[in-house]
């Protein structure tokens, strides 16, 4: 069996520090043990560059180092993302190049001044043709995405094949939906022992593995040391393979819905027009940003930016969606994280030093403090003890 893992490693770059702690002691800590343990196995890993400056700032120096190593060793590939994890489509595009721009020297400072990454991992595989462009011209060869992007409908991917983007050229890889969002070393290895000898791709979060899934009888470890199994990094799986066809890749992400792409709206776990929060939550990130981007000269414009890019992290949107996903995890709703979006928001507009922005960021003021006690009151009313 030939296996291809991808794992996306990220903590918000504002979250409190045991969470990151736990997510570090529990998933990251393990996994890297366990490449140390397997020099054999190869896995290919989007790190943000936010998590790897709150791993350092939090003391985590030797799991770094683990890291590096590693990387040096072969067994892992890293890509190029935006720093902060926003959603590319949903962004302006000079503020993803921006983040990919830092994203990359983030990396350069761990990994050395010659690190360069082939690949490229969109936030959530929120793939649009103007972020492939943009992607492509910034001199990335491939990236990674889920298979309902191929055509809209799950099902229809060749996952052996390379395929390559009609719109930017790049080369694209999909990952098979059904087996990652599994607890994929328990799916594999009852694949194995059916001696089903082919090749799986599979991309999940690195907190799938301790976090999310406590995985009492190791069947991660147990999988790695399987004799039977090989494994192989994105870029040998292209450099190894026939090209593909050339495909329209469809806007999506890696949760996309059938129904939803039918219905043009790709992004709506982050982008609800019938989402009065959401909407207003984008109000306030476009008003936040251009009124931060009009003050480049300002004096306190680097400590702006400090707060917005952190503002403008998916994780605020998607905690404002309130979609249903009980069969795997919780409802997506939490007025903190909404709350928490906000206040970068607002503090990267307070931030400015102009005195010509004090009208606008009074109206922005209230703006924010309407957006609050409306998701603390459709918590209160609708989503309390339930």
């Amino acid at each position: 069996m030939k296996w291809i893992n991808f794992l996306h490693i990220y903590q918000p770059a504002n979250a409190e520090g045991w969470v990151i702690r736990e997510a570090a002691e529990k998933s990251y800590k393990r996994i890297f043990k366990a490449l140390k343990e397997n020099p054999r196995i190869k896995f290919t890993m989007n790190i943000a560059g936010c998590l790897l400056l709150r791993l350092e700032e939090l003391g985590y120096a030797e799991l770094i180092n683990q890291i590096v190593r590693l990387h040096k060793r072969g067994q892992i590939e890293l890509t190029g993302t935006p720093a902060y994890h926003p959603l590319m489509p949903l962004v302006p595009r000079e503020e993803s190049v921006r983040q990919i721009e830092e994203n990359k020297e983030i990396h350069k400072n761990f990994f050395g001044k010659d690190f360069r990454a082939k690949g490229f991992f969109l936030p959530e595989m929120a793939y649009s043709p103007d972020a492939g462009r943009t992607i492509k011209k910034l001199g990335y060869e491939w990236i990674i995405l889920d298979e309902i992007s191929l055509t809209g409908r799950l099902g229809e991917v060749n996952f052996g094949k390379i395929y390559k983007d009609a719109g930017s050229g790049l080369k694209v890889v999909f990952r098979n939906r059904k087996i990652s969002n599994s607890y994929v070393p328990k799916t594999l290895l009852a694949k194995i022992k059916k001696a089903k000898n082919r090749l799986h791709i599979t991309a999940t979060d690195g907190e799938l593995y301790g976090l999310r899934h406590e995985d009492p009888n190791g069947d991660f470890e147990r999988l790695l040391k399987n004799k039977n199994l090989t494994t192989m990094t994105v870029s040998e799986f292209i450099n190894n393979s026939q090209n593909g066809e050339e495909a329209r890749i469809t806007a999506s992400h890696w949760n996309a819905t059938e129904e939803d792409l039918k219905k043009g709206i790709p992004f709506s776990l982050w982008q609800d027009k019938g989402n009065k929060i959401q909407s207003r939550l984008w109000e306030l990130a476009d008003k936040a940003y251009k009124l931060v981007e009009e003050n480049k000269l300002d004096n306190n414009y680097k400590a702006a930016r400090w707060h917005l890019v952190r503002g403008l992290a998916s994780c605020g949107f998607w905690w404002a969606s309130a979609k249903d996903f009980r069969v795997f995890g919780p409802i997506s709703w939490s007025p903190d994280e909404i709350e928490r979006g906000v206040n970068e928001l607002i503090r990267a507009v307070r931030s400015i030093n102009n005195k010509k922005t004090r009208n606008t960021k009074l109206s922005l003021e209230k703006f924010a403090s309407d957006i609050k006690l409306e998701a603390w009151t459709k918590h209160w009313g609708r989503y309390w003890r339930k």
